[in-house]
């Protein structure tokens, strides 16, 4: 049994829950190893105390959920079969009644919630997101590996983008030469849409890119991500294109002024609270505080949104091992929008960069 499995069981005999139903993919992932999008059919993975654990998966991918090197054993079922009787069954033969069950309250729906309701109508229902969270939002030594290859190659399509800006380039112009190159590098999947911003489009945070068209003066912001085995990047620079205002180069200072607090601000015993109010104090002392609407940042691993959340409110302590973005922003209609981000793992003395792209101000000739 691998070790992850084997702390999720501890946890369950902690609080006398008899089995775990896992029903994410990326839960299922980081469990198990296997990866699938099941769309509307049911993926999931039971969990008992003791007992061996099942996965249950479309028959059509038997094959590649036993070719990721998931041991124990697999239960397939094809479109006019029932699952839910097939994990019934799977259960009784174990020899377990079941009185309280751990589900992602969050991923599961009513449809299925009702479906497990009626086959275990004695069975009180707990969430299992919290410790599922807690579990990854530790990183392990092959994990940084890989996540560090994910920033390098974002690294990377952050520097092709800044060399293909040219007058009278479109956003998606820059956009698709960033996916293509990246293409030829084997990078299959983007760890969400890739945003190419320029002007004042840069000042909508979740701006959409579009036909508007490079000028000198513009400030173009990218933010993108690579997703290497499962594993997500998640990077944001922005860069001049020619001479840029006072007002612009005053923000762009601002931001990575903030940024650069918050990184030295990350280490084991801080709290994500203290981290976000580094940054945004520094922007807010700087005149800027409405414009920075957003959270400072979030954990990133296996979802580009993963635990913990870091908020100015979050009292969770840093621990060693953890990776989050730190990704402070300032858009002001009409002037600017500015955003810096950096992917941290948190060693033992401090936060440590993966994503490398220089922060200082990048001038594209």
């Amino acid at each position: 049994m691998n070790q992850r499995i084997e702390k999720l069981q501890s946890w369950m005999k902690e609080n006398d829950i008899e089995v775990s139903f896992v029903t994410s993919s990326e839960n299922v992932f980081y469990l198990s190893g296997y990866y699938t999008d099941p769309h509307e059919r049911l993926l999931a993975l039971a969990v008992f105390q003791e007992e061996e654990p099942f996965l249950v998966c479309p028959e059509m991918e038997l094959y590649n959920a036993r070719n990721a090197g998931w041991q124990q054993e697999i239960i397939g079922f094809n479109d006019i079969q029932n699952p839910w009787e097939m994990i019934v069954a799977a259960i009784r033969k174990r020899g377990i009644n079941v009185g309280k069950a751990a589900i992602e309250k969050e991923h599961m729906n009513v449809e299925r919630y009702e479906q497990l309701s009626e086959l275990f109508p004695n069975a009180a229902f707990v969430s299992a997101e919290e410790k599922l969270r807690t579990l990854r939002m530790i990183k392990d030594a092959k994990e940084l590996k890989i996540l560090e290859e994910a920033c390098a190659l974002a690294d990377f399509a952050v520097e092709y983008g800044a060399s293909e800006i040219k007058e009278g380039k479109t956003e998606l112009d820059v956009l698709n030469a960033i996916e293509y190159a990246l293409k030829q590098k084997g990078v299959t999947e983007m760890s969400f849409s890739t945003m190419v911003l320029t002007g004042a489009n840069a000042a909508s945070p979740h701006g959409n890119p579009g036909l508007t068209k490079i000028k000198k003066g513009d400030l173009v912001l990218f933010d993108l991500g690579v997703v290497v085995d499962r594993y997500c990047s998640d990077i944001t620079r922005t860069v001049a294109y020619g001479d840029i205002n006072d007002k612009q180069k005053e923000i762009y200072d601002t931001v990575l002024k903030a940024q650069l607090a918050a990184l030295e601000a990350s280490k084991p015993g801080a709290t994500a609270a203290e981290v976000d109010q580094t940054a945004r104090k520094t922007i807010t002392d700087a005149g800027y505080g409405q414009y920075f609407p957003h959270r400072l940042g979030h954990g990133l691993g296996i979802s580009i949104h993963e635990y913990p959340s870091m908020t100015e409110t979050n009292p969770l302590v840093i621990q060693e091992g953890m990776v989050y973005t730190i990704e402070p922003g300032i858009y002001v209609p009409g002037v600017a929008g500015v955003r810096i981000e950096d992917d941290v793992y948190i060693g033992s003395n401090g936060a440590i960069a993966l994503t490398k792209y220089p922060k200082e101000l990048q001038i594209i000739k």
